[in-house]
């Protein structure tokens, strides 16, 4: 029931807590409660915009937007709300354009601001903007380790590697205990086969830091080839833990027993340069940006030995990429080229409709097993 004693600005206290502990419904209830009593006060309806933005409901959020818009036209948060909400409907031009008063209202120095819009932009792939976002952060706050991580991430899904490791580097520099930062590195490190560097920087992590399986999958067979670790080590115990916990239901033995299956004869695993990218699925900050359901991550190893690690999608890819007759060639065609090879080699229907069953339908024909 609303309080009459409470001031707008104790509702609007009281409603950010809750947002920042994810309890968005409870924030919309208190929200409700304040503008029941308190029906034009801006800061509750620019609260209401962002819960229901966090929850989803777009044109519930993009109403209260408007409104505060209504009453302060050149209002920088319900700008940036407004635009963001623009951006998740298509909308993109308009909500860039929103993005962009916000600047010309002279908030090019409001780190905060600056990076939230960035890192709508990145959400919804507008890379170049982005980065244009980013380093404007950047150029506000020479120091911040976050904006310059942030460009390092955008200049990764550019293609400009040089120029992420250089930012990435720079953020460690600034606050060593940027995870999110030092992971990313690590997985470009690992990307590009420089292995025991890409090691060094993993074990600076703990498992706590890590929301992205594939991070620690990669870590464990570091550990396990480099320094000839037993599969009962107890230093790879923690990161099993985290693995498990990350994977709900999967049983640490279980996820152990697949690391042994992957692992060559002599116990050491097979290291594929060419693997896929995880970075569309990093949490905390990075996983800010993206905002989608965390993909499923799969590992499958090939009768000759290759590892492939990631989703579906991410595994066909980079077969694709590994295969010099189709790389860079559209995935349908490879699918089907390599469904029709299978079938012939082992008198098998092999599925090649999408990338699912292509790989199962290749593990029934014996071309493959799948590990996880």
């Amino acid at each position: 029931m609303p309080d009459p004693f409470l001031s707008s600005d104790e509702y609007d206290e009281r409603a950010h807590q809750l947002y920042n502990e994810g309890r968005y419904d409870e924030a919309i209830e208190m929200l409700k409660d304040g503008l029941s009593v308190y029906p034009d006060a801006l800061e509750l309806l620019v609260g209401m915009g962002y819960a229901r933005l966090a929850r989803e409901e777009f044109a519930w959020s993009r109403q209260s937007f408007e409104v505060a818009l209504k009453l302060e036209p050149d209002h920088e948060d319900a700008l940036a709300g407004l635009g963001e909400i623009r951006l998740k409907l298509g909308e993109r031009s308009a909500g860039l354009a929103c993005f962009e008063r916000v600047l010309e209202l002279g908030f090019k120095e409001d780190l905060d601001i600056v990076l939230q819009m960035g890192r709508a932009l990145f959400r919804e792939g507008m890379l170049e903007q982005a980065r244009k976002f980013f380093g404007v952060a950047l150029a506000g706050h020479p120091d911040s380790a976050e904006a310059s991580a942030c460009v390092g991430y955008a200049a990764h899904r550019l293609s400009d590697e040089t120029d992420a490791m250089r930012w990435l580097r720079h953020a460690l520099s600034l606050d060593p205990q940027h995870a999110e930062a030092r992971i990313y590195l690590a997985n470009l490190l690992y990307d590009k086969g420089d292995y025991e560097p890409a090691l060094a920087e993993f074990e600076r992590t703990k498992p706590e830091d890590h929301w992205d399986e594939l991070g620690i999958w990669r870590l464990i067979e570091l550990k396990r080839s480099i320094y000839r670790l037993p599969e009962d080590d107890p230093e790879l115990k923690p990161w099993l833990v985290r693995l498990a916990d990350l994977a709900g239901d999967a049983d640490p033995i279980d996820l152990l027993l697949a690391e042994l299956e992957a692992a060559g004869p002599d116990g050491t695993g097979t290291h594929d340069p060419t693997q896929l990218e995880l970075f569309g699925t990093l949490r905390t900050e990075l996983a800010g940006m993206h905002k989608q359901p965390r993909a499923e991550v799969h590992r499958v190893r090939t009768r000759e030995g290759v590892t492939y690690i990631g989703t579906w999608e991410e595994i066909v890819a980079e077969m694709r990429d590994n295969d010099d007759a189709f790389s860079g060639r559209p995935i349908r065609e490879f699918l089907e080229e390599a469904a029709a090879r299978a079938s012939a080699l082992t008198g098998i229907k092999v599925p090649a409709t999408d990338a699912e069953s292509f790989i199962r339908g290749s593990a029934d024909a014996g071309l493959l097993r799948i590990m996880r």
